[in-house]
């Protein structure tokens, strides 16, 4: 069958630059292989979406090319995703540091793409495995199908990156743009948790569970929120944020008393609780258990009457300089995103068409662009997946 434009990949990026071109009468084929588009989109945000965010900038983005997202993210912003959801009439809320997300459910994301897709005639079919892509001599792109061939002047890869094979994620999309002579740099799990291992992990294994705020460092880096002690090591958003820019090797710090000066904290509760034992002291500003562990292995416990001007400011630089000695990260099995992809150096930074491979595009996870946790990755999948949309 005959088309305009073959979208492979029925997520965030592949519906947005499918309803993007059929809005422009192009006629829009969507390849998805799982049974439903759009899974990632219904498991984010606890089932409630956190579709974009209203601070996105480029700043938010990893990549080996900072500057290539500036272009696609300036002509596709969050307010005109959020005028998109307030016409399908879907009630949204603000949690924190301008995350958005559904009031009700992410399925009404899911259902409000789809709904545009129909609009304009996008033809979508799931369970739909790609057996093979081949470029035409004169142009164009033939794809065979588990439902039949394809054959278009624009190919359009939207098949995301390796985290959560469980829903279905592969390297195909990678696969593809080497076969069309495009680099792919080196990918690793992103927005994942930390393992510990021997006694780093030994120092924590009792804690799991205990959360408290943080702010986490590597290099440059450095994000303020919550902390989670995991069964196998960390967890929470501030650890997710920062492996995205930790690798093994690399130093990774915290302040755990990230809120105050740790110093004149403790020497203020020494002269007003001079009978106070340390845990006591440290059980005000810490979960209970973790107050208590750190007096069992980092510092002694005793009354603060007893503690020396010099060793309370010691304990001080330790809160505020907190190493952290990470094994490694939980992998893609519960990674958010992946890091690295399709080199953005082969792509248009205006159009996400191959310098390449003429009428071939690269949308969302599957490019070398990474946001940060909070909804930036979504804003990364509308406004590349309109950029394609607005040129395939």
């Amino acid at each position: 069958m005959e088309t305009d434009v073959i979208v492979i990949g029925g997520g965030a990026a592949g519906l947005m630059c499918a309803l993007t071109a059929g809005r422009r009468g192009r006629r829009v084929h969507v390849v998805e292989h799982a049974n439903r588009c759009g899974k990632k989109i219904l498991m984010s945000g606890g089932g409630r979406c956190n579709f974009t965010n209203t601070g996105t900038t480029p700043a938010n983005f990893l990549s080996a090319n900072p500057h290539f997202c500036k272009s696609a993210l300036a002509r596709y912003r969050p307010g005109d995703f959020i005028a998109m959801v307030e016409a399908h009439g879907i009630a949204w809320h603000e949690k924190e540091l301008g995350q958005l997300f559904c009031d009700e459910s992410s399925k009404q994301i899911v259902a409000m793409l789809l709904e545009e897709c129909a609009r304009v005639g996008v033809v979508v079919q799931v369970s739909c495995a790609v057996e093979a892509v081949e470029g035409l001599v004169g142009g164009g792109y033939r794809v065979r199908t588990s439902q039949g061939t394809l054959t278009a002047p624009s190919l359009v890869v939207a098949t995301g990156g390796l985290s959560i094979p469980s829903m279905g994620a592969t390297g195909f999309g990678y696969e593809l743009a080497r076969q069309f002579g495009h680099e792919v740099l080196p990918t690793r799990a992103g927005l994942v948790p930390l393992t510990l291992s021997g006694k780093h992990q030994e120092h924590y294994a009792e804690l799991a569970g205990v959360a408290f705020p943080v702010s986490a460092r590597c290099g440059k880096a450095r994000f303020d929120n919550a902390l989670l002690v995991t069964h196998r090591g960390l967890s929470g958003p501030s650890i997710l944020q920062v492996s995205s820019y930790w690798e093994p090797g690399r130093e990774l710090r915290l302040d755990l008393l990230p809120d105050r000066d740790a110093e004149a904290w403790l020497l203020e509760r020494q002269a007003a609780k001079p009978a106070a034992e340390l845990k006591t002291v440290l059980a005000e500003a810490f979960p209970q258990r973790f107050a208590q562990r750190l007096c069992e292995v980092w510092f002694a416990n005793k009354p603060m009457r007893q503690y020396t001007h010099r060793e309370l400011p010691d304990i001080a630089r330790q809160l505020a300089d907190w190493p952290i000695v990470a094994s490694g990260t939980e992998g893609y099995r519960t990674a958010e995103v992946t890091l690295g992809g399709v080199d953005t150096r082969g792509v248009s930074s205006a159009t996400m068409e191959s310098r390449q491979a003429p009428g071939l595009y690269f949308v969302g996870e599957v490019l070398d662009v990474t946001g940060w946790l909070g909804g930036y990755n979504f804003q990364w999948a509308w406004a590349s997946g309109h950029a394609a949309g607005q040129s395939a």
